[in-house]
């Protein structure tokens, strides 16, 4: 059954984290920490990784695009949630609100792909390893990078233009960002046939992309459990377990948000859910590379060495 009073809106009010006053400064100033953290650790990883000649591995070549990917959703929606907890209305215009609404697609489905890259990268480097430098060649990794992106652009306009090709009602009341789920729910035609490529979409995003991320680490087990040194099966580990730990935060959320029933759902617990993956978790990811890693700590006292030398 179709909507109707339908009118031709201009923009949307964000319904923002909280509507208690006095929690308005604190979670300023809280997510303002958060997105800087985010801000300047993924931006000094794509530096690192760029700069420093020790780093040009394809590992390191991904773990750059999974902080451009991090970055972008991040700064996708973080800026204007900063952003309404300042001004008296929260409001966000037609325009922006699809621009939001694509970037974020665009990076979210990215990631997905980059880390499955990332997982195949580690299977190959632990299973593979005098073949290594041959698979996982320069044209490889771009391949392997260039797919994702081009194909989360093109879902990303997809569900874009399809959603803001549809009429809106007068309802125009979101949460605190611009995504498809709550956009559909004010659309006043038939929304059968979008629910159905979001549907189809998303789920094989997940599928496909968790399937190679299981696979690459079942794999990359057998492999460590065959090991006959101890010393051996501890640098293996070693080396995925930062990428581990990162697919296991990630993927978590995006099941706890999307693949649990409607009737689990709650409208203050999806928030925190949509909170931890588009603001914490491009915070986490380039502190739990830096931290765990050897060779991002020995980069990072080399550009300091360097940017100290020249003061």
């Amino acid at each position: 059954m179709e909507k109707h009073n339908h009118t031709l809106l201009t923009e949307f009010i964000l319904m923002g984290i909280t509507d208690r006053p006095e929690l308005q400064a604190p979670l300023f100033g809280l997510f303002l920490v958060i997105y800087l953290i985010s801000l300047v650790g993924n931006t000094g990883m794509i530096i690192l990784t760029i700069m420093d000649p020790r780093l040009q591995t394809p590992m390191y070549f991904f773990l750059r695009h999974l902080a451009i990917t991090d970055l972008g959703y991040s700064t996708a929606v973080g800026p204007k949630m900063l952003v309404n907890f300042v001004v008296e209305k929260n409001k966000i215009s037609y325009c922006l609100c699809a621009t939001q609404l694509a970037f974020f697609l665009v990076f979210i489905i990215c990631e997905l792909f980059i880390l499955s890259a990332m997982s195949y990268d580690r299977y190959v480097a632990i299973c593979n390893p005098l073949l290594y430098t041959i698979i996982m060649s320069q044209k490889v990794c771009q391949i392997l990078v260039a797919i994702p992106y081009i194909y989360s652009i093109i879902i990303s306009l997809l569900i874009t233009l399809k959603i803001f090709a549809l009429p809106f009602c007068g309802y125009k009341i979101i949460s605190h960002f611009c995504d498809s789920l709550p956009l559909i729910s004010l659309l006043c035609s038939n929304t059968n046939e979008i629910e159905i490529i979001i549907l189809i979409s998303a789920g094989f995003n997940l599928i496909s992309s968790l399937v190679i991320l299981l696979f690459s680490f079942l794999f990359i087990l057998i492999s460590i459990f065959r090991m006959n040194s101890a010393e051996g099966r501890q640098k293996a580990l070693s080396t995925c377990g930062s990428h581990l730990t990162v697919v296991i935060v990630f993927y978590g959320t995006l099941i706890f948000m999307y693949v649990q029933p409607k009737s689990s759902h709650s409208f203050d617990s999806d928030k925190v859910a949509s909170i931890f993956y588009t603001l914490v978790i491009p915070m986490l990811n380039p502190l739990i590379y830096s931290l765990r890693n050897k060779d991002v700590k020995h980069a990072l006292d080399r550009l300091w060495k360097i940017v100290i030398s020249l003061f």
